[in-house]
């Protein structure tokens, strides 16, 4: 799961804890939320702790020569 998944699951939990009232026999809306987000909360640290942990490695730089008979191409028209 990416750093969107993870907003996308606070920002659904939040709405089930505190923008609805909502009453559903056997299920406690607001701790299903609370959960969510800490289960995004969760993702965005540990999403984060890799990237910050990823390098950037940068190859040494080759130079490339061409010579014009590498090319395949010999005398005619341009030449």
């Amino acid at each position: 799961m990416g750093l969107g998944g993870c907003i996308i699951l606070i920002a659904v939990g939040a709405i089930l804890t505190f923008a609805t009232d909502w009453h559903m026999q056997g299920v406690n809306l607001d701790l299903v939320g609370v959960i969510l987000m800490v289960v995004g909360l969760i993702g965005v640290v540990t999403f984060s702790s890799m990237a910050r942990r990823r390098r950037v490695v940068i190859p040494g730089q080759t130079t490339v020569v061409e010579d014009d008979e590498s090319r395949g191409y010999r005398g005619g028209y341009g030449a």
